[in-house]
């Protein structure tokens, strides 16, 4: 993290001794050392957060990708359907056109005969 190399450490220890004294030493060390993993541990947790961060960042947009390939697949699922629907409507009117042609020519074909056989012969 800081490339100090075992020399330069021994020479901090040696003006920490100096400076600080024999009695405080362990003492301060202790302190130092806490310190030291309060802020590692800090730092862990930064990253962490900024790793989940990234992560929700990358899940939102799956998500937007997703929901608009849902209405991509949608609107031409509806297309087709309204395709489907025009291409059997128009044939089926036609039908149902004729069937009320028939209907219509064979109610005037029955009234026809009755009329015709209660008419008397002469």
């Amino acid at each position: 993290m800081f490339d100090i190399g075992f020399s330069e450490l021994i020479v901090i220890g040696i003006v920490a001794l100096v400076v600080i004294g024999p009695e405080r030493l362990p003492k301060v060390a202790r302190t130092l050392g806490l310190l030291l993993g309060r802020a590692q541990r800090y730092v862990s947790d930064v990253k962490s957060d900024i790793s989940r961060e990234m992560q929700l960042d990358e899940l939102k947009k799956l998500q937007s990708q997703v929901t608009d390939s849902a209405r991509e697949l949608e609107g031409s699922m509806r297309n087709e359907f309204e395709t489907a629907r025009r291409a059997i409507e128009t044939p089926a009117q036609t039908v149902l056109d004729d069937l009320e042609a028939k209907a219509k020519l064979d109610e005037v074909s029955a009234v026809t005969l009755t009329e015709t056989a209660s008419k008397p012969t002469a």
